[in-house]
C-alpha cells in the first residue's frame, strides 16, 4: 500500500482514538526505526516504554519464533511451563507474591482494584493521586488523577479519592472508615514526571500498616529497569502489597501482570478473576527472554550510566535556553518541563528524525532503550539542541 492509501484506509475504517502523526513505520532495529520512505529516526520514546530493550532485540525475538513453532495459546485452566518459569522468575526480581497474569497495565490495574475491593470485605475507597494515570477502562479511569481523561464517561464508578501527590497529611486527611488501599506511580509518567518524595512514600508504608490498608505500586512504565532498579520501588527501601507491570515487560508483545504478597494472594479464588489470553506461552516466553537479558548483558548498569549523562546533557540544554523550566527524572525516565506548548519542539524532533513526546502539554518525555548508547544519546540532544535553538 503506498502512503496516501494507508491514510485514507485509516480515516475510513479505523476508529480515531489516537491523535495520530503522519508517520508510517515499516521497520525497526534497535533504537532505530525507518519509515515507509525509508528515512531513519532515532526512537527515544519506544512506545511509551514498551520497546525498553530496542526494537526486534534478537534474544527476545529468538524466543518468539522458537515458541511460535510449538505452542501459541493454551486457556489458562491448564498448566505450560513457560508461565510457572516467569511468575518464578518475578519473584526473584521482586518479592514473595503470587501473580496474576493479564494483557495491559489498565487490565493489570483493574484486578489491583477488585482485589482490594474483596479484601476490603465491605472497604472499597482506594486513594489516589492528582496527576495520575492508572488506565481507560472505567474503574482505572475513575482512579486516574486527571480530568481530561474522564470527560464524556460520566457517571464513572465510586469509590476512589484523588488527593494532593506528596502530601502525606492530605492522604490521611482522606481516610475514612472505608478506605481500603493507596495506589500511586513512583514516578507520574503521563503527569509530567513527577517524582515521589522518599519521606512521603515510607509515610504512605507506614500509615498502610497502621490502618491495615493495601499499598499498591502502579509500575507499568516504571517496571523492568526503567529507572536503574528491576523495579522503580526498589529505590524507596520498602515493598509494596501489590505491584502491576506491563508495557517493558513483553518485549512488543501485550502483558501485564499484578504481583500481589503471598500472605494475602489467596484471596482471590477460581472464578473471581481471568483474563482469557493473559500469561499465554507466546508472551511468557518473550518475558522471559526480556528479563534474562536484562541481567546478562548488565542493562541496569547501563540504565544508571547513560541516565546520568542523558539527565547531565539535558540539564546544560536548560542552562542555553529560557524555554526549559526545569529537568527532572530517574534512570532513563527524564521530562523537560517547557513555559510554552512542547507540540513545536516534538515535531522539529521528528523533522530531524528523533523520535520523543510530549506530556501534560509543556513536558517533554525521554525513555530511550534500557541499552541506549553515549553515542545515540550525543546525537538527540544535539537535535533536540537545534530544534530548540530554532525556537528560542
Amino acid at each position: 500500500m503506498k502512503a496516501k492509501e494507508i491514510f485514507d484506509t485509516y480515516k475510513e475504517y479505523i476508529m480515531p482514538t489516537y491523535t495520530k502523526t503522519p508517520l508510517i513505520f515499516v521497520k525497526g532495529k534497535g533504537s532505530r526505526l525507518w519509515d515507509i520512505h525509508n528515512k531513519q529516526y532515532l526512537d527515544f520514546f519506544p512506545g511509551w516504554g514498551v520497546g525498553s530493550l530496542g526494537h526486534c532485540y534478537p534474544k527476545v525475538m529468538s524466543a518468539v519464533r522458537d515458541q511460535v513453532s510449538k505452542l501459541i495459546f493454551i486457556p489458562n485452566n491448564y498448566y505450560h511451563p513457560a508461565q510457572a518459569r516467569l511468575a518464578k522468575e518475578l519473584n526473584f526480581w521482586a518479592f514473595p507474591a503470587k501473580v496474576f497474569f493479564c494483557n495491559s497495565g489498565a487490565e493489570a490495574n483493574e484486578a489491583a482494584i477488585k482485589f482490594c475491593r474483596k479484601y476490603g470485605n465491605g472497604r472499597y475507597e482506594i486513594i489516589t493521586f492528582e496527576n495520575s494515570f492508572h488506565g481507560r477502562t472505567l474503574a482505572t479511569l475513575a482512579a486516574t488523577g486527571q480530568k481530561k481523561y474522564q470527560a464524556g464517561f460520566a457517571p464513572l464508578p465510586e469509590g476512589f479519592k484523588i488527593v494532593k501527590f506528596n502530601d502525606l497529611e492530605a492522604v490521611k486527611d482522606a481516610l475514612t472508615e472505608k478506605t481500603v488501599a493507596i495506589m500511586l506511580e513512583l514516578i507520574q509518567g503521563e503527569g509530567g514526571i513527577n517524582i515521589a518524595q522518599k519521606d512521603f512514600v515510607s509515610g504512605l508504608r507506614k500509615l498502610c500498616d497502621e490502618k491495615n490498608l493495601l499499598l499498591i505500586f502502579d509500575e507499568v512504565q516504571t517496571g523492568i529497569g526503567r529507572t536503574g532498579k528491576m523495579f522503580c520501588y526498589q529505590n524507596y527501601g520498602i515493598i509494596p502489597d501489590i505491584m502491576t507491570l506491563a508495557k517493558a515487560l513483553g518485549g512488543g508483545l501485550p502483558i501485564g501482570v499484578m504481583l500481589v504478597k503471598k500472605q494475602i494472594a489467596d484471596i482471590l479464588g477460581p472464578g473471581m478473576h481471568a483474563s482469557t489470553f493473559g500469561g499465554s506461552p507466546l508472551v511468557c516466553r518473550a518475558a522471559l527472554a526480556v528479563l534474562r537479558s536484562i541481567q546478562k548483558e548488565k542493562m541496569l548498569a547501563n540504565v544508571l550510566k547513560m541516565g546520568e549523562y542523558l539527565g547531565e546533557q539535558l540539564k546544560t540544554l536548560k542552562s542555553k535556553y529560557s524555554v526549559i523550566k526545569e529537568v527532572r527524572g530517574l534512570g532513563l525516565m527524564w521530562g523537560v518541563e517547557l513555559n510554552i506548548a512542547g507540540k513545536e519542539i516534538v515535531e522539529g524532533c521528528i523533522k530531524e528524525g528523533l523520535l520523543i513526546n510530549c506530556t501534560h502539554e509543556t513536558v517533554l518525555r525521554l525513555m530511550p532503550a534500557l541499552n541506549i548508547t553515549k553515542k545515540e544519546i550525543n546525537k538527540a540532544i544535539k537535535i533536540l539542541d537545534n530544534v530548540l535553538k530554532q525556537i528560542r
